[in-house]
């Protein structure tokens, strides 16, 4: 079945993969695709609607992001959103400048007016909250157009040109601050471009599986199997589609948490009857990264012996054309620069495809899902809360979370930390609220008074965060008591550790993991 799209194009904003969120959330596929992308192709995806993001640039620089001027006759409606906005008043024929010292420069929570007879604020009240970021401002607005909404600094926060299904806004209504912009992407997507909202989850989870069945055929499948929620609804979904030509591999890198395997092989050997196999690489992989502290090196290191041993088990069973992996939307967004010039933030182990060595092709039916929605897949499938609730780890797994070197010692105390931070976010009944916590072993000691006597131990970081997607986290308020409660057992129950810090930044500018 073939949904109805949205084409998103990025012009290297940081909220672009937000946007697309959004639409999802209003039962419209949507995919993201960057602002180089040949008109005649972005054609033969046959859009409903388009939305121009945001952006760092400035449209009247030569060396700033454009488009093929042939878009705007094409006859598909099209939302700009700040630069985006911006862009396509600068290309009908509009004037962009910079903003003055006092004038028309705007960030953060504005009040904001709206002409409610304008489509795109059609059931809105005539005043609102917007979230504003941009220095620049349409001095000049394009003949055709009308203006739709002002702030106090800014008179042309909105523009429209109906005729022609051309919308512009100053400010991001994808951003939770914007407090309508809900209502105001709604109205884009069905009152101006009158899309059917058929983007679900069963209908993700049926087609999904037919392809996987078509593709498959009678051929056999290895599975990267983590454990997680990602790589396991993966699994689910082929053995749906193929049963026992699935091979699901399961490797004990020795970065795992405490009793991690044990769990594994009983959840998704046992209960869900998968065809597991359990591979005991601990010591290959400890081995390799001894003595490295870099952690981009540590992350290559452990990406090339995954490939590595999978491509060593796939030889043992007969037939295998294909590597099944969990890979999601924000790991390819913060590993390439492939959906627009948005900067490379880290890798991850299982982006980027295969070496040319391995002679199997990839499966990644998650790679255009955010994992709300593979909450949602899993949910569908009838997978139990343990899974579908259980919150993210890393490929890496704990060589991330140990900064510096990182040796069996190590890899001990904060096995033993995070063990307890994971037992009393569950029992405190903040597991489910957060979006994820875990502990960091700090690459430094400090000095502390233990039994009346000197210590000079580890540090333990508590990083506890709320998100939806992983694209933007805050650090979560905790109550002070569990906090201390947390502190307390770590600091008197894992040997080798005197102080625990407490993670109050956010993402951005933070990541969520520390490494």
């Amino acid at each position: 079945m073939k949904h109805e799209l949205v084409l998103v194009l990025d012009f290297g904003g940081q909220y672009n993969q937000l946007i697309a969120r959004r639409v999802r959330e209003c039962g419209v596929y949507c995919e993201v695709k960057p602002y180089t992308t040949p008109l005649a192709e972005l054609k033969a995806l046959d859009p409903i609607g388009i939305i121009f993001t945001g952006g760092p640039n400035s449209v009247y620089l030569d060396t700033s992001p454009h488009v093929d001027p042939d878009i705007f006759t094409w006859g598909v409606p099209i939302l700009g959103i700040c630069y985006g906005c911006q862009l396509m008043a600068q290309y009908l024929g509009g004037e962009v400048t910079a903003a003055g010292k006092d004038t028309a420069r705007e960030y953060g929570k504005t009040e904001t007016w709206f002409d409610t007879e304008c489509r795109l604020f059609r059931g809105l009240p005539e005043q609102s909250i917007t979230w504003m970021s941009h220095g620049d401002y349409m001095a000049k607005v394009p003949e055709s157009f009308r203006l739709v909404a002002h702030s106090d600094a800014c008179p042309t926060v909105g523009i429209c040109d109906e005729a022609r299904g051309f919308y512009g806004v100053q400010f991001h209504p994808e951003v939770h601050h914007t407090v309508l912009g809900t209502t105001i992407i709604n109205n884009f997507l069905f009152r101006i471009c009158g899309l059917v909202p058929d983007w679900t989850m069963t209908s993700f989870v049926d087609r999904v599986v037919k392809e996987m069945a078509a593709k498959v055929g009678d051929r056999q499948v290895i599975c990267a199997l983590s454990g997680g929620i990602d790589s396991t609804v993966v699994a689910v979904l082929l053995h749906r589609a193929i049963g026992k030509n699935l091979h699901c591999i399961f490797v004990d890198n020795g970065l795992l948490r405490k009793n991690e395997v044990e769990e594994v092989r009983h959840l998704l050997g046992d209960n869900l009857d998968l065809n597991l196999t359990v591979v005991d690489a601990s010591e290959r992989f400890l081995s390799r990264l001894k003595g490295v502290d870099d952690p981009e090196k540590k992350r290559k290191i452990i990406g090339h012996t995954f490939i590595e041993i999978f491509d060593e088990e796939s030889k043992k069973i007969p037939h295998v054309d294909f590597l099944a992996q969990g890979t999601l939307y924000p790991d390819v967004i913060e590993s390439t620069s492939a959906k627009g010039p948005s900067a490379v933030i880290k890798s991850h182990h299982n982006v980027g495809g295969l070496p040319d060595h391995m002679k199997l092709s990839l499966i990644e039916p998650l790679r255009e899902l955010f994992k709300d929605e593979v909450r949602q897949v899993a949910k569908e499938l009838g997978l139990p809360d343990t899974i579908v609730w259980r919150q993210p780890f890393p490929g890496p797994g704990l060589a991330i979370r140990v900064l510096g070197e990182v040796t069996r010692e190590r890899l001990d105390i904060l096995r033993a930390a995070d063990s307890i931070v994971q037992e009393e976010l569950r029992n405190s009944g903040w597991y489910r609220k957060v979006w994820q916590g875990f502990a960091v072993l700090l690459p430094l000691r400090t000095v502390g008074v233990m039994g009346d006597g000197r210590t000079y131990e580890h540090v333990i970081a508590l990083r506890i965060v709320d998100s939806v997607d992983a694209m933007t986290a805050d650090w979560s308020r905790l109550p002070t008591d569990l906090v201390a409660k947390i502190s307390g057992r770590i600091i008197n129950e894992v040997n080798g550790v005197n102080r625990v810090v407490y993670d109050v930044s956010s993402k951005p500018p933070s990541t969520i993991e520390w490494e």
